[in-house]
């Protein structure tokens, strides 16, 4: 069975996702135009409109990004996204996350990677996320759902500049917190 990058029902009683369509844009916009989001990130100026249409211009050609809502409410909290899947190599990533600052520290990034987590390990072996260097908050975020650092890598994201990432990565066979 092939991978889907972009499933159109993954839920879990904290959040569900939805494909990303370019009518989201200025939904998603108004959550990622916070400053405090892209502190860490590699790219900070990522709040600043001009910069975000760059960054969803490539969600959207990635055919594997999603809008993230919560459950409840049914509010948009955020964004990820499946790509670089790799067949030879049984591997799919997970990244360009980014969750608005009020769900911080509340499990919904947990919920989010093992909602994807377990999705993709019905398909895959093994799962990689890159995170900038200077990202301490994702870094401890994806240490504590059992992803092991690997690697340290430049990486040039879609129309931005080169920047050093750490890679992670969780295997099917490991144990992993969803």
């Amino acid at each position: 069975m092939e991978f889907d990058l972009q499933p159109t029902y993954l839920k879990n009683d904290s959040i569900f996702l939805q494909p990303l369509n370019p009518n989201d844009f200025e939904a998603l916009f108004k959550v990622a135009s916070d400053p405090l989001i892209w502190e860490q990130h590699p790219n900070k100026n990522r709040y600043q409109r001009e910069v975000f249409e760059v960054f969803f211009e490539g969600a959207i050609l990635s055919k594997g990004a999603f809008m993230v809502y919560d459950t409840n409410t049914k509010a948009l909290i955020g964004s990820s996204r499946f790509y670089d899947y790799n067949k030879a190599e049984n591997c799919i990533t997970i990244g360009y996350t980014f969750i608005a600052k009020a769900y911080w520290g509340k499990l919904y990034n947990k919920a989010l990677k093992g909602i994807m987590l377990n999705y993709a390990f019905k398909h895959v072996n093994t799962v990689l996320f890159y995170i900038g260097s200077n990202n301490i908050r994702s870094q401890k975020a994806i240490q504590k759902i059992g992803a092991i650092k690997i690697q340290e890598q430049n990486v040039t994201y879609f129309g931005e500049e080169e920047k050093l990432n750490f890679v992670y990565q969780i295997n099917k066979h490991a144990a992993f917190v969803p």
